[in-house]
Protein backbone atom coordinates (compact mmCIF):
# COMPACT_ATOMS: atom_id res chain seq x y z
CA UNK A 1 0.00 0.00 0.00
CA UNK A 2 1.03 3.50 -0.99
CA UNK A 3 2.76 5.36 2.04
CA UNK A 4 0.50 8.29 1.54
CA UNK A 5 -2.85 6.37 2.26
CA UNK A 6 -1.93 5.51 5.83
CA UNK A 7 -3.93 7.72 7.76
CA UNK A 8 -3.08 9.89 10.67
CA UNK A 9 -5.27 7.45 12.75
CA UNK A 10 -6.39 3.90 12.14
CA UNK A 11 -9.49 2.89 13.52
CA UNK A 12 -11.25 -0.39 13.64
CA UNK A 13 -15.10 -0.88 13.13
CA UNK A 14 -17.12 -2.11 15.52
CA UNK A 15 -17.36 -5.21 13.89
CA UNK A 16 -13.53 -5.42 13.44
CA UNK A 17 -13.37 -5.33 17.20
CA UNK A 18 -11.83 -8.13 19.14
CA UNK A 19 -14.95 -10.55 20.58
CA UNK A 20 -12.21 -12.65 22.69
CA UNK A 21 -9.30 -11.82 24.56
CA UNK A 22 -6.26 -13.55 23.90
CA UNK A 23 -4.41 -15.47 26.52
CA UNK A 24 -0.73 -15.57 25.33
CA UNK A 25 0.21 -18.28 28.62
CA UNK A 26 -1.30 -20.96 26.18
CA UNK A 27 0.91 -20.15 23.29
CA UNK A 28 4.50 -20.35 25.61
CA UNK A 29 6.37 -23.20 25.59
CA UNK A 30 7.89 -22.68 28.63
CA UNK A 31 4.94 -21.55 31.14
CA UNK A 32 5.72 -19.55 33.60
CA UNK A 33 5.98 -21.40 37.28
CA UNK A 34 2.67 -21.48 39.24
CA UNK A 35 1.95 -19.37 41.77
CA UNK A 36 2.55 -21.11 45.22
CA UNK A 37 0.23 -20.95 48.64
CA UNK A 38 2.54 -19.06 51.04
CA UNK A 39 1.77 -21.24 53.78
CA UNK A 40 2.50 -24.34 52.44
CA UNK A 41 4.92 -22.97 49.24
CA UNK A 42 2.51 -25.58 46.76
CA UNK A 43 0.66 -24.36 43.92
CA UNK A 44 -2.15 -22.34 44.69
CA UNK A 45 -5.88 -24.26 44.07
CA UNK A 46 -8.67 -22.70 42.48
CA UNK A 47 -10.29 -23.04 46.32
CA UNK A 48 -7.66 -20.97 47.93
CA UNK A 49 -7.38 -18.34 45.20
CA UNK A 50 -10.96 -17.92 44.92
CA UNK A 51 -10.89 -16.27 49.07
CA UNK A 52 -8.78 -13.44 47.35
CA UNK A 53 -10.28 -12.97 43.81
CA UNK A 54 -13.68 -13.71 42.03
CA UNK A 55 -13.73 -17.14 41.14
CA UNK A 56 -13.74 -16.59 37.29
CA UNK A 57 -11.46 -14.26 37.29
CA UNK A 58 -9.16 -16.99 39.88
CA UNK A 59 -9.83 -19.87 36.42
CA UNK A 60 -8.96 -17.35 34.25
CA UNK A 61 -5.26 -16.67 36.59
CA UNK A 62 -4.60 -20.30 36.46
CA UNK A 63 -5.96 -20.83 32.74
CA UNK A 64 -2.61 -21.86 30.78
CA UNK A 65 -5.14 -24.26 27.83
CA UNK A 66 -7.12 -21.90 26.30
CA UNK A 67 -5.86 -19.61 23.79
CA UNK A 68 -9.22 -17.57 23.30
CA UNK A 69 -11.12 -16.51 26.35
CA UNK A 70 -14.67 -15.01 24.71
CA UNK A 71 -15.43 -11.35 26.32
CA UNK A 72 -19.17 -11.24 27.97
CA UNK A 73 -21.43 -8.83 25.76
CA UNK A 74 -21.90 -6.68 28.63
CA UNK A 75 -18.09 -5.88 29.00
CA UNK A 76 -18.12 -5.74 24.74
CA UNK A 77 -20.70 -3.18 25.03
CA UNK A 78 -19.24 -0.76 27.70
CA UNK A 79 -15.85 -1.33 25.59
CA UNK A 80 -17.76 0.16 22.90
CA UNK A 81 -18.08 3.30 24.72
CA UNK A 82 -14.13 4.31 24.30
CA UNK A 83 -13.27 1.47 22.27
CA UNK A 84 -11.84 0.91 19.54
CA UNK A 85 -9.16 2.41 20.53
CA UNK A 86 -7.03 4.60 17.63
CA UNK A 87 -3.62 3.85 16.01
CA UNK A 88 -1.62 6.68 15.24
CA UNK A 89 1.12 7.42 12.90
CA UNK A 90 3.04 10.04 14.03
CA UNK A 91 3.76 11.57 11.24
CA UNK A 92 5.03 14.96 12.87
CA UNK A 93 7.19 13.30 15.30
CA UNK A 94 8.91 11.67 12.29
CA UNK A 95 9.57 14.92 10.71
CA UNK A 96 10.52 16.95 13.31
CA UNK A 97 13.92 13.61 14.25
CA UNK A 98 14.19 13.34 10.60
CA UNK A 99 14.25 9.84 11.00
CA UNK A 100 14.05 7.25 8.23
CA UNK A 101 11.53 5.30 10.89
CA UNK A 102 7.84 5.03 10.75
CA UNK A 103 6.46 5.31 14.19
CA UNK A 104 3.10 4.27 15.31
CA UNK A 105 1.66 4.62 18.53
CA UNK A 106 -1.97 2.90 20.28
CA UNK A 107 -3.27 5.58 22.05
CA UNK A 108 -5.11 4.08 25.12
CA UNK A 109 -6.33 7.63 26.93
CA UNK A 110 -9.40 8.27 25.29
CA UNK A 111 -11.94 7.63 28.28
CA UNK A 112 -12.13 9.72 31.94
CA UNK A 113 -9.45 7.31 33.77
CA UNK A 114 -6.94 8.44 31.23
CA UNK A 115 -5.60 5.01 30.52
CA UNK A 116 -5.91 1.53 29.32
CA UNK A 117 -6.84 0.54 32.74
CA UNK A 118 -10.56 0.64 32.03
CA UNK A 119 -9.76 -2.46 29.65
CA UNK A 120 -9.27 -4.86 33.32
CA UNK A 121 -11.24 -2.88 35.38
CA UNK A 122 -14.92 -3.05 33.30
CA UNK A 123 -14.25 -6.68 33.37
CA UNK A 124 -12.81 -7.44 36.92
CA UNK A 125 -16.59 -5.42 37.97
CA UNK A 126 -18.69 -7.66 36.03
CA UNK A 127 -17.43 -10.66 37.12
CA UNK A 128 -18.08 -9.11 40.90
CA UNK A 129 -21.31 -8.44 40.20
CA UNK A 130 -22.18 -11.90 38.73
CA UNK A 131 -20.85 -13.47 41.64
CA UNK A 132 -23.26 -11.41 43.97
CA UNK A 133 -20.74 -9.51 45.57
CA UNK A 134 -21.14 -6.47 47.53
CA UNK A 135 -17.80 -4.65 46.94
CA UNK A 136 -14.35 -4.59 45.83
CA UNK A 137 -10.98 -3.68 47.23
CA UNK A 138 -8.02 -2.47 45.39
CA UNK A 139 -4.70 -0.51 45.18
CA UNK A 140 -3.27 2.53 42.91
CA UNK A 141 -0.16 3.85 42.41
CA UNK A 142 -0.46 7.41 39.99
CA UNK A 143 -4.20 6.67 40.39
CA UNK A 144 -5.32 5.52 36.61
CA UNK A 145 -5.91 2.29 37.82
CA UNK A 146 -8.31 3.63 41.24
CA UNK A 147 -10.24 5.58 38.58
CA UNK A 148 -11.11 2.92 36.12
CA UNK A 149 -11.98 0.93 38.62
CA UNK A 150 -14.10 3.56 40.91
CA UNK A 151 -15.63 4.49 37.09
CA UNK A 152 -15.95 0.33 36.52
CA UNK A 153 -17.83 -0.02 39.98
CA UNK A 154 -20.25 3.18 39.65
CA UNK A 155 -21.30 1.38 36.33
CA UNK A 156 -22.28 -2.06 38.03
CA UNK A 157 -23.42 -0.23 41.72
CA UNK A 158 -20.36 -2.25 43.37
CA UNK A 159 -18.78 -0.41 46.49
CA UNK A 160 -15.39 0.72 45.74
CA UNK A 161 -12.41 1.19 48.42
CA UNK A 162 -9.53 1.89 46.97
CA UNK A 163 -5.72 2.48 49.19
CA UNK A 164 -3.79 4.91 47.41
CA UNK A 165 0.22 5.00 47.36
CA UNK A 166 0.69 7.43 50.17
CA UNK A 167 2.82 9.92 48.26
CA UNK A 168 0.79 9.67 44.53
CA UNK A 169 -2.34 10.21 47.15
CA UNK A 170 -0.37 14.03 48.05
CA UNK A 171 0.98 14.83 45.44
CA UNK A 172 -2.83 13.78 42.88
CA UNK A 173 -5.37 15.37 45.03
CA UNK A 174 -7.33 15.67 41.20
CA UNK A 175 -6.80 11.94 40.13
CA UNK A 176 -7.87 11.14 44.49
CA UNK A 177 -11.40 13.32 43.11
CA UNK A 178 -12.11 11.69 40.49
CA UNK A 179 -12.50 8.86 42.05
CA UNK A 180 -14.20 9.89 45.08
CA UNK A 181 -16.87 11.45 42.52
CA UNK A 182 -17.53 7.94 41.26
CA UNK A 183 -18.24 6.89 44.88
CA UNK A 184 -15.33 5.14 45.84
CA UNK A 185 -13.15 5.64 48.92
CA UNK A 186 -9.95 6.75 48.80
CA UNK A 187 -6.98 6.22 51.81
CA UNK A 188 -3.76 6.92 51.50
CA UNK A 189 -1.31 3.72 52.04
CA UNK A 190 0.21 2.41 54.06
CA UNK A 191 -2.93 3.38 56.77
CA UNK A 192 -3.37 3.04 60.56
CA UNK A 193 -7.11 0.91 59.06
CA UNK A 194 -5.44 -2.15 58.73
CA UNK A 195 -3.05 -4.54 60.71
CA UNK A 196 -0.67 -4.69 57.78
CA UNK A 197 -0.91 -0.69 57.08
CA UNK A 198 0.50 -0.47 61.31
CA UNK A 199 3.03 -2.53 60.56
CA UNK A 200 4.79 -1.11 57.73
CA UNK A 201 4.36 2.60 59.00
CA UNK A 202 6.36 1.01 62.72
CA UNK A 203 8.60 0.12 60.38
CA UNK A 204 9.31 2.62 57.85
CA UNK A 205 7.81 5.82 59.57
CA UNK A 206 7.02 8.60 57.50
CA UNK A 207 7.27 6.30 54.11
CA UNK A 208 5.59 7.14 50.67
CA UNK A 209 4.65 4.00 50.69
CA UNK A 210 4.47 1.56 47.16
CA UNK A 211 2.16 -0.19 45.32
CA UNK A 212 3.14 -3.83 47.68
CA UNK A 213 2.03 -1.68 50.64
CA UNK A 214 -1.13 -0.62 48.96
CA UNK A 215 -1.78 -4.15 48.01
CA UNK A 216 -1.05 -5.99 51.26
CA UNK A 217 -3.85 -3.31 53.07
CA UNK A 218 -6.10 -4.12 50.06
CA UNK A 219 -6.13 -7.80 50.60
CA UNK A 220 -6.52 -7.59 54.09
CA UNK A 221 -9.66 -5.69 54.25
CA UNK A 222 -10.98 -7.75 51.32
CA UNK A 223 -10.61 -10.93 53.21
CA UNK A 224 -11.67 -9.42 56.48
CA UNK A 225 -14.96 -8.10 55.27
CA UNK A 226 -17.64 -10.38 54.22
CA UNK A 227 -19.32 -9.97 50.39
CA UNK A 228 -15.82 -8.30 49.28
CA UNK A 229 -13.06 -9.64 47.09
CA UNK A 230 -9.71 -8.12 45.87
CA UNK A 231 -9.08 -6.92 42.56
CA UNK A 232 -5.30 -5.79 40.94
CA UNK A 233 -4.70 -3.40 37.63
CA UNK A 234 -1.76 -5.17 36.99
CA UNK A 235 0.98 -7.96 37.31
CA UNK A 236 -1.69 -11.06 37.24
CA UNK A 237 -2.33 -12.77 34.15
CA UNK A 238 -5.85 -12.73 34.12
CA UNK A 239 -5.30 -8.47 33.64
CA UNK A 240 -2.99 -9.39 30.63
CA UNK A 241 -5.78 -11.17 29.09
CA UNK A 242 -8.22 -8.55 29.28
CA UNK A 243 -5.37 -6.26 28.32
CA UNK A 244 -5.18 -8.17 25.27
CA UNK A 245 -7.82 -6.01 23.35
CA UNK A 246 -4.63 -3.62 22.87
CA UNK A 247 -2.75 -5.36 21.11
CA UNK A 248 -5.53 -7.44 19.15
CA UNK A 249 -7.23 -4.14 18.04
CA UNK A 250 -3.24 -3.02 17.33
CA UNK A 251 -2.42 -5.64 15.17
CA UNK A 252 -5.99 -6.00 13.34
CA UNK A 253 -5.71 -2.12 12.70
CA UNK A 254 -1.45 -3.08 10.78
CA UNK A 255 -2.60 -5.96 9.39
CA UNK A 256 -5.58 -3.90 7.64
CA UNK A 257 -2.83 -1.57 5.86
CA UNK A 258 -0.24 -4.01 5.53
CA UNK A 259 1.72 -2.64 8.42
CA UNK A 260 4.13 -4.97 10.13
CA UNK A 261 6.23 -3.35 12.95
CA UNK A 262 10.02 -4.03 13.62
CA UNK A 263 10.35 -3.24 17.25
CA UNK A 264 7.49 -2.88 19.71
CA UNK A 265 8.23 -0.32 22.92
CA UNK A 266 5.68 -0.75 25.93
CA UNK A 267 6.34 0.66 29.46
CA UNK A 268 6.88 -1.46 32.25
CA UNK A 269 5.58 -1.52 36.17
CA UNK A 270 3.78 -4.57 36.71
CA UNK A 271 3.59 -5.58 33.24
CA UNK A 272 0.17 -4.71 32.22
CA UNK A 273 -0.12 -2.20 29.07
CA UNK A 274 3.18 -4.07 27.97
CA UNK A 275 2.10 -7.59 27.75
CA UNK A 276 -1.57 -6.31 26.27
CA UNK A 277 0.03 -4.39 23.65
CA UNK A 278 2.55 -7.24 22.27
CA UNK A 279 0.36 -10.69 23.15
CA UNK A 280 -0.86 -11.53 19.71
CA UNK A 281 2.80 -10.04 18.11
CA UNK A 282 4.59 -12.35 20.91
CA UNK A 283 2.24 -15.61 20.04
CA UNK A 284 3.07 -15.24 16.28
CA UNK A 285 6.60 -14.80 17.53
CA UNK A 286 5.90 -17.68 19.41
CA UNK A 287 4.81 -19.99 16.98
CA UNK A 288 7.34 -19.28 14.46
CA UNK A 289 4.94 -17.18 12.35
CA UNK A 290 6.52 -13.89 12.38
CA UNK A 291 9.79 -12.41 14.34
CA UNK A 292 9.52 -9.30 16.28
CA UNK A 293 12.34 -6.96 18.60
CA UNK A 294 10.47 -6.28 22.04
CA UNK A 295 11.77 -3.58 24.40
CA UNK A 296 10.64 -3.14 28.14
CA UNK A 297 11.20 0.44 29.76
CA UNK A 298 11.36 0.83 32.89
CA UNK A 299 12.38 3.78 35.34
CA UNK A 300 16.05 3.50 36.58
CA UNK A 301 14.56 3.53 40.42
CA UNK A 302 12.78 0.76 40.16
CA UNK A 303 14.66 -1.84 37.65
CA UNK A 304 12.86 -4.47 37.77
CA UNK A 305 14.10 -6.00 35.11
CA UNK A 306 17.38 -4.92 34.75
CA UNK A 307 18.89 -5.22 37.80
CA UNK A 308 16.50 -7.50 39.35
CA UNK A 309 16.79 -11.39 40.60
CA UNK A 310 14.44 -14.01 38.89
CA UNK A 311 13.12 -15.58 41.88
CA UNK A 312 9.77 -16.60 43.73
CA UNK A 313 8.85 -13.48 45.46
CA UNK A 314 5.55 -12.13 47.57
CA UNK A 315 3.64 -9.92 45.57
CA UNK A 316 3.14 -7.66 48.39
CA UNK A 317 5.08 -5.89 51.19
CA UNK A 318 2.67 -7.89 53.85
CA UNK A 319 3.53 -11.38 52.52
CA UNK A 320 0.03 -12.28 52.40
CA UNK A 321 -0.74 -12.80 48.74
CA UNK A 322 0.43 -16.08 46.68
CA UNK A 323 4.37 -16.58 45.81
CA UNK A 324 4.88 -15.32 41.92
CA UNK A 325 8.11 -16.64 40.23
CA UNK A 326 9.36 -13.06 38.81
CA UNK A 327 11.89 -10.51 38.36
CA UNK A 328 11.90 -8.85 41.86
CA UNK A 329 13.95 -6.24 43.72
CA UNK A 330 12.55 -7.52 46.71
CA UNK A 331 8.87 -6.75 48.94
CA UNK A 332 10.11 -4.83 50.50
CA UNK A 333 11.67 -1.94 48.11
CA UNK A 334 10.21 1.39 48.44
CA UNK A 335 11.19 3.50 45.61
CA UNK A 336 12.16 6.98 45.85
CA UNK A 337 9.28 9.39 47.27
CA UNK A 338 10.62 11.63 43.83
CA UNK A 339 9.50 9.06 41.37
CA UNK A 340 7.44 10.74 39.12
CA UNK A 341 5.38 7.99 37.24
CA UNK A 342 3.47 4.61 38.68
CA UNK A 343 5.84 2.24 37.57
CA UNK A 344 6.65 1.54 41.07
CA UNK A 345 5.75 -1.71 41.65
CA UNK A 346 9.16 -4.19 42.78
CA UNK A 347 8.21 -7.06 41.00
CA UNK A 348 7.18 -8.07 36.92
CA UNK A 349 4.16 -10.23 35.82
CA UNK A 350 5.14 -14.22 35.70
CA UNK A 351 4.25 -14.53 32.04
CA UNK A 352 6.93 -11.69 31.06
CA UNK A 353 9.40 -12.80 33.26
CA UNK A 354 9.48 -15.84 31.29
CA UNK A 355 9.57 -14.51 28.25
CA UNK A 356 12.22 -12.19 29.38
CA UNK A 357 14.49 -15.05 30.93
CA UNK A 358 13.59 -16.53 27.70
CA UNK A 359 15.61 -14.24 25.60
CA UNK A 360 12.29 -12.99 23.74
CA UNK A 361 12.30 -10.09 24.41
CA UNK A 362 14.87 -7.21 25.96
CA UNK A 363 14.90 -4.26 29.09
CA UNK A 364 15.90 -0.79 29.19
CA UNK A 365 15.93 1.12 32.46
CA UNK A 366 16.05 4.94 32.14
CA UNK A 367 16.12 8.16 33.78
CA UNK A 368 13.09 10.21 34.49
CA UNK A 369 14.54 13.58 33.18
CA UNK A 370 15.17 12.21 30.13
CA UNK A 371 11.88 10.42 30.46
CA UNK A 372 10.86 14.32 30.82
CA UNK A 373 12.50 15.22 28.07
CA UNK A 374 11.14 12.82 25.67
CA UNK A 375 7.48 13.27 26.96
CA UNK A 376 8.08 17.24 26.06
CA UNK A 377 9.36 16.92 22.96
CA UNK A 378 6.32 14.37 22.54
CA UNK A 379 3.50 16.84 23.09
CA UNK A 380 4.62 19.99 21.22
CA UNK A 381 4.61 17.85 17.92
CA UNK A 382 1.50 15.41 18.64
CA UNK A 383 -0.95 17.42 20.89
CA UNK A 384 -0.98 14.84 23.32
CA UNK A 385 0.46 15.60 27.01
CA UNK A 386 1.49 12.15 28.00
CA UNK A 387 1.70 10.37 30.84
CA UNK A 388 4.69 10.17 32.58
CA UNK A 389 4.21 6.00 32.10
CA UNK A 390 4.21 6.19 28.81
CA UNK A 391 7.12 8.53 28.59
CA UNK A 392 9.09 6.19 29.21
CA UNK A 393 8.02 4.28 25.85
CA UNK A 394 8.40 7.45 24.18
CA UNK A 395 11.87 7.60 24.83
CA UNK A 396 13.37 4.57 23.75
CA UNK A 397 10.95 4.93 20.72
CA UNK A 398 12.55 7.91 20.04
CA UNK A 399 15.87 6.44 21.35
CA UNK A 400 15.39 3.79 18.23
CA UNK A 401 14.07 5.90 15.45
CA UNK A 402 17.14 8.03 16.15
CA UNK A 403 19.40 5.07 15.40
CA UNK A 404 17.58 4.92 11.92
CA UNK A 405 18.77 7.86 11.41
CA UNK A 406 22.54 7.20 12.34
CA UNK A 407 22.57 4.22 10.22
CA UNK A 408 19.96 5.30 7.69
CA UNK A 409 17.62 2.20 8.12
CA UNK A 410 14.03 2.44 7.57
CA UNK A 411 12.23 0.38 9.91
CA UNK A 412 8.74 0.34 11.71
CA UNK A 413 8.36 1.54 15.73
CA UNK A 414 5.51 0.52 17.56
CA UNK A 415 4.31 2.19 20.71
CA UNK A 416 2.20 2.17 23.59
CA UNK A 417 0.98 5.66 24.66
CA UNK A 418 -1.32 4.09 28.00
CA UNK A 419 -2.85 7.52 29.04
CA UNK A 420 -2.24 11.32 29.34
CA UNK A 421 -0.87 13.15 32.30
CA UNK A 422 -3.22 15.98 32.24
CA UNK A 423 -3.35 14.78 36.53
CA UNK A 424 0.62 14.85 36.40
CA UNK A 425 1.05 18.32 36.57
CA UNK A 426 2.80 18.12 39.68
CA UNK A 427 5.68 16.34 38.29
CA UNK A 428 6.00 18.46 34.87
CA UNK A 429 6.58 21.56 37.31
CA UNK A 430 9.07 19.80 39.06
CA UNK A 431 10.84 18.84 35.61
CA UNK A 432 9.92 22.92 34.46
CA UNK A 433 11.32 23.66 37.25
CA UNK A 434 14.38 21.78 37.58
CA UNK A 435 13.25 20.00 40.46
CA UNK A 436 13.37 17.23 39.36
CA UNK A 437 16.25 14.67 40.21
CA UNK A 438 17.24 11.13 38.85
CA UNK A 439 17.23 8.69 41.95
CA UNK A 440 19.35 5.59 40.98
CA UNK A 441 19.10 2.88 43.78
CA UNK A 442 22.89 1.37 44.43
CA UNK A 443 23.51 -1.74 44.39
CA UNK A 444 23.88 -2.17 48.04
CA UNK A 445 20.49 -0.84 48.23
CA UNK A 446 19.06 -3.61 46.25
CA UNK A 447 21.24 -6.73 47.88
CA UNK A 448 19.95 -5.69 50.30
CA UNK A 449 16.15 -5.44 49.73
CA UNK A 450 16.89 -9.13 47.83
CA UNK A 451 18.23 -10.57 50.70
CA UNK A 452 15.01 -10.92 52.01
CA UNK A 453 13.56 -13.05 49.76
CA UNK A 454 11.54 -16.28 50.67
CA UNK A 455 13.54 -19.18 51.00
CA UNK A 456 11.38 -21.93 48.78
CA UNK A 457 11.47 -25.29 50.44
Amino acid sequence: MSEHAIPYKIYLSEDEMPKAWYNLKADMINKPAPLLYPETQQPVTLEQLSQIFCRELAQQELNDTDAYIPIPQEIADFYKMYRPAPLVRAYCLEKKLQTPAKIYYKFEGNNTSGSHKLNSAIAQAYYAKQQGLKGVTTETGAGQWGTALSMACSYFDLDCKVYMVKVSYEQKPFRREVMRTYGASVTPSPSMDTEVGRMILAEHPGTGGSLGCAISEAVEKATTTEGYRYVLGSVLNQVLLHQSVIGLETKAAMDKYGIKPDIIIGCAGGGSNLGGLIAPFMGEKLRGEQDYRFIAVEPASCPTLTRGVYAYDYCDTGRVCPLSKMYTLGSGFMPAANHAGGLRYHGMNSVLSQLYADGLMEARSVVQTEVFEAAEQFARVEGILPAPESSHAIKVAIDEAMKCKETGKEKTILFGLTGTGYFDLYAYEKFHDGKMTDYIPSDEEIAKSVSTLPEIR
